[in-house]
């Protein structure tokens, strides 16, 4: 039985930040369960990704034009026909979006147990222990599975710059699965946000509200606060989906991936889906009057001051003199 088995996530031209996030828990877990870290990685070509998958010992190449752009079937095909192929121990999935669509997929095919939200992974034996955010992190689960089985990782659960080296780097190419070429579902295409819409990705800083905020007319103070800092107001998925901002300003596993030098989380409590949107902020700044609130846990600095006296006063201290 092989060691661990890293699915690698793309765009088809770079590999996804997770995904190194997930070779860097498999080198750890690797010492303990023994055999290989292999990355598998599917794409209509492999060619520009392999070069930044310096952390596994076996990279799986499977390449096909059906696998180009992000089509759950045609990667749960490739996924499941890899877990069956080397017979992994462990296998790790990005809980991300992508990983929603193929963690529990390729585990109910293979008929290996799965564990989700992970944000901790150690060997005992031959078994895990996984540590799981439940309830939007209020709840930490720890479990112990028998190997072999799957696991989704949040985001910011492990160093990034630790999944770039130490493998062999070793390559197969791997014939596609005959089901890419009898496929029920496909791109039509894809849609991105408008010309006149702001790229939030771009940022420097980043001023993000939460539910805390209390509502649509409260958000006038965290844009004046962002204002006057030269900063991107972003939000978590509660305000989006209320209707308060709009969705190109959502930060998360189902809206935008920022990495500012500055990230001010303001009455957001730190679900592992806004997390994972902003974990590799340079630094972390949390207002929340819940002093439990899972935001602490990553914040560089923290408060529980009320945001509704201290957004005006930090605004009135960065605005110019007269």
């Amino acid at each position: 039985m092989a060691g661990v088995l890293v699915y690698v996530e793309s765009d088809g031209e770079r590999v996804a930040p997770i995904s190194f996030e997930l070779l860097a828990a498999a080198r750890e877990l690797a010492q303990s369960l023994g055999g290989d870290v292999e990355a598998l990685v599917a794409a209509a070509d492999t060619g520009p990704l392999v070069g930044e998958l310096g952390a596994a010992d076996t990279i799986l190449e499977v390449t096909s034009p059906a696998l180009a752009g992000y089509l759950p079937e045609a990667q749960q095909l490739v996924l499941v026909e890899a877990i069956r192929a080397r017979k992994p121990a462990v296998v790790l999935v990005g809980y991300t979006s992508a990983g929603l669509d193929l963690a529990a997929g390729a585990a109910t095919a293979t008929g290996l147990p799965v564990v989700a939200y992970c944000t901790g992974l150690r060997a005992e034996g031959s078994d895990v222990v996984a540590d799981s955010q439940l309830y939007g992190g209020k709840l930490v689960a720890t479990t112990t599975t028998s190997t072999p089985a799957v696991f989704s990782v949040v985001a910011g659960s492990f160093a990034e710059a630790n999944g770039h080296a130490g493998g062999r780097g070793e390559r197969i190419v791997t014939a596609p699965p005959a089901g890419l070429a009898q496929l029920r579902s496909r791109v039509l295409g894809t849609t991105g946000a408008g010309g006149g819409a702001v790229d939030i990705t771009k940022a420097e800083r980043v001023v993000s509200v939460g539910r805390g905020i209390g509502g649509a007319d409260n958000i006038e103070l965290a844009e004046e606060l962002a204002t006057a800092m030269g900063a991107e107001l972003g939000a978590s998925r509660p305000v989006v989906d209320s209707g308060w901002l709009p969705k190109e300003r959502q930060v998360g596993k189902s809206g935008m991936t920022v990495k500012p030098k500055l990230y001010l989380a303001v009455g957001i409590s730190g679900a592992p889906e806004h997390l994972e949107g902003m974990h590799d902020a340079g630094l972390v700044i949390a207002i929340n009057t819940d002093g439990d609130a899972p935001i602490f846990k990553v914040a560089d600095y923290g408060t529980t001051c009320d945001l509704f006296d201290l957004l005006p006063a930090i605004t009135a201290l960065l605005k110019p003199a007269g």
